[in-house]
């Protein structure tokens, strides 16, 4: 199986990673390319085109020009460990064991609007880039165009050893809108979580993005393999609610205490 998640808009590379182990994006090229494209962008065209403050805009032209297809230990680090929203903080990567994130490497893919699939254990330079900018790029007119088929034929290679390829996706709609369904040749499962608020069960946007960290988190240090033993998911009092689940649908359901 092979766990989707969303990157994080939010990048934390101050804090110490230690020596770990590191891989190389399978796809600077394009990754390149685009860059190119970004670095045409003026401040002020960044800022319309992403929605940002001109004081991220900034930012992000300067990420842009300093980015560069050579990955090092000064200018990256590994992604699991530089991305760092609401669902980074539920997968809380840092407090994994070496073995986790050997096994995560292979079994967890970010999607990502600059570098289309990363690794765990790819090295990633700081980005703001999210797949549903209308970045024009040659004939394609936003990302999704851009990546094409690429994401999916990507998934399909990581998932070639599996007799019965499943793919759980823990990724916004956003995101994983790239993924081409029509050349994906898996099965997907969708993980919903629900908290119970003014007396009915709903997804609350903040918890629900946690909730997919800590499902990843269980998926990596449980070492879950097949659809089944995503139920057992348990962590910050998550049920499996099957009378409200479908197959492809598992629902997860909470009562806050107070």
């Amino acid at each position: 199986m092979l766990y989707l998640l969303s990157p994080a808009k939010s990048l934390d590379y101050e804090s110490p990673v230690g020596a770990l182990p590191h891989t190389t994006p399978r796809f600077v090229d394009a990754s390149s390319r685009l860059i190119e494209v970004l670095r045409g962008q003026s401040p002020q065209e960044i800022a319309s085109l992403m929605d940002l403050s001109d004081k991220l805009a900034a930012l992000n032209v300067a990420r842009y020009e300093a980015w560069s297809p050579k990955f090092t230990a000064a200018n990256s680090r590994q992604a699991l460990l530089a991305f760092d929203g609401d669902v980074y903080d539920g997968l809380s990567a840092r407090t994994l064991k070496p073995a986790d994130l050997d096994w995560a490497q292979s079994h967890v893919a970010i999607l990502s609007g600059l570098y289309g699939v990363l690794r765990p254990l790819d090295r990633m330079q700081p980005y703001r880039l999210e797949m549903g900018t209308a970045l024009k790029v040659g004939r394609t007119s936003n990302l999704y165009q851009y990546w094409g088929a690429q994401i999916a034929q990507c998934l399909n290679e990581q998932l070639a050893a599996d007799k019965t390829p499943v793919v759980v996706n823990l990724a916004s709609q956003e995101y994983f809108k790239a993924v081409d369904l029509t050349t994906l040749q898996a099965r997907v499962i969708e993980c919903v979580f629900e908290d119970w608020k003014d007396g009915r069960y709903k997804i609350i946007s903040f918890f629900a993005k946690k909730a997919r960290g800590l499902m990843a988190r269980y998926a990596i240090t449980h070492r879950v393999a097949t659809p089944k033993k995503l139920e057992g998911f348990n962590l910050e009092g998550y049920a499996f609610a099957a009378g409200a689940s479908e197959p492809d649908r598992l629902v997860f359901r909470r009562k806050m205490a107070g």
